[in-house]
């Protein structure tokens, strides 16, 4: 958490108004720190010690946000991009002005579970391979997905560019059909996150993905009462629980 900072600042970042909306918001008087009404907007503050207050409403502060997305299709895991929606623009703008960021990639066509924080020490804990953050998928799949790729997977598959994947735990949820033809349907526990690496390690064993959707990610779990394309911060449990995987 910040130790001090700047009046406007603290209260743009709280998306009270612009610096120059602010600096006249104090200039009439609006704004009182520890019960006295400010009288210059660059004025530096402690945040967690002092009390701010704008018309009356106590400002609560926080330099951090966690959000948990249902990340629907058709979306780029990205901040921003000139040609393609992205899931920072699903966000209402007051989710926006922490400035959050996807952890990690989920492609263009893959749905699920997707962390949004401007916590970088988290996010680098969560990707970093040394880490191991596992990560768990379920997937349509076109063809009888059998014992021997159970056996595959647990061992490691070769990708298209000659790199050996770390086992994975593969179940075999059902085998129904997919427009009159044999699928499977799946669930894949990987531990690394490699380019296209669950759709390359089907790829290696003869089968395709159809769909794919991650469902977990460390101890974090998607909420399926988030419709695809909604999402919610998480809760004082999930985040406790996933900044535990720190130190696994």
């Amino acid at each position: 958490m910040a130790d001090r900072l700047r009046l406007d600042k603290l209260l743009a970042n709280m998306g009270y108004g612009t610096r120059s909306e602010i600096k006249r918001a104090v200039k009439l008087g609006k704004v009182t720190v520890d019960g006295i009404v400010a009288r210059d907007s660059g004025q530096m503050i402690e945040p967690e010690k002092q009390s701010v207050q704008y018309e009356g409403e106590t400002v609560v502060y926080r330099d951090v946000i966690y959000i948990m997305m249902n990340k629907p299709p058709g979306v780029i895991s990205a901040t921003e991009d000139a040609r393609e929606r992205t899931v920072v623009d699903l966000l209402k703008p007051e989710d926006k002005l922490l400035k959050p960021f996807p952890v990690g990639r989920l492609d263009k066509d893959t749905v699920g579970l997707l962390l949004l924080t401007n916590d970088g020490a988290l996010a680098h804990d969560l990707l970093s391979p040394k880490k191991h953050v596992a990560k768990t998928y379920e997937a349509l799949v076109l063809g009888q997905v059998g014992e021997s790729d159970i056996q595959a997977f647990a061992k490691g598959v070769m990708l298209d560019d000659g790199y050996m994947t770390m086992p994975g735990e593969l179940v075999i949820i059902e085998h129904p059909e997919w427009q009159g033809k044999a699928c499977s349907f799946i669930r894949l526990t990987i531990r690394e996150g490699k380019f296209h690496q669950v759709k390359r390690m089907f790829e290696s064993v003869g089968k395709r993905v159809l769909t794919l959707k991650r469902v977990s990610m460390g101890s974090l779990m998607l909420d399926h009462a988030l419709e695809e394309g909604r999402y919610r911060e998480l809760t004082p449990d999930e985040l406790s629980q996933l900044k535990g995987n720190r130190q696994s």
